[in-house]
């Protein structure tokens, strides 16, 4: 019965998607709010398809966006860092615009972040790249249970250190699974006799940004 209802899921999806990856019905207000264009491959088209999923009850959905890795060649930051921002920002907010229009953001919550931050410095190259940087970088929430319209943390003049509310990974990780209602201290895993957690022995829910 297990493996029947796996191939009725699997079914379901298969022709459910067809209509759900079809956004040529969608307003032309909507289109250009994202900056959308059917047939397209865009990370505009993407965050539109993600709202999709979210009206449809898809409980996470993740977006990726490539080439942020500008150390200098012909992936140079004055080149390529403008065209990356373009290609993200209109979309991002249109996205967090729509979920709230539809009475969906309350319910959903929005993560932006890259895998490091970047040294306020140029490395050593022609053209100007930047280095790996970790103690110093960016991630916004919305919707969710998350207050809005405010700055949570601060760094030095230059960037390249933290002098006010630093939050480690751990601490976003843990407040990130108590907006999911999960206890990060009690999410635990047994592996060769230890107890393993997402948020190792550290972490710490950081209520100053909730709702």
């Amino acid at each position: 019965m297990q493996r029947i209802a796996s191939y009725e899921m699997a079914y379901r999806m298969q022709t459910s998607a067809p209509e759900l990856m079809d956004i040529a019905g969608e307003p032309k207000h909507i289109l250009e709010l994202y900056g959308a264009e059917p047939g397209a491959a865009s990370f505009a088209n993407n965050a539109l398809l993600a709202r999709r999923l979210v009206e449809r009850g898809v409980r996470f959905v993740q977006l990726y966006h490539t080439s942020w890795d500008q150390h200098g060649g012909a992936e140079s930051l004055e080149k390529e860092l403008p065209l990356r921002c373009r290609e993200v920002d209109q979309a991002s907010a249109a996205l967090i615009l729509d979920l709230k229009q539809r009475g969906l953001l309350d319910e959903t919550l929005v993560i932006w972040g890259g895998e490091f931050g970047r040294t306020p410095m140029g490395e050593r190259r022609k053209p100007t790249g930047r280095d790996h940087h970790i103690d110093c970088y960016t991630v916004w929430l919305a919707g969710g249970g998350v207050k809005p319209g405010f700055i949570y943390g601060k760094t030095d003049e230059l960037g390249l250190s933290t002098v006010e509310n630093p939050v480690h990974v751990h601490d976003l990780q843990a407040t990130i699974l108590h907006l999911l209602g999960l206890d990060h201290e009690r999410l635990t895993f047994r592996f060769q006799g230890r107890d393993f957690r997402l948020t190792d022995v550290h972490g710490r829910v950081v209520h100053d940004i909730l709702t």
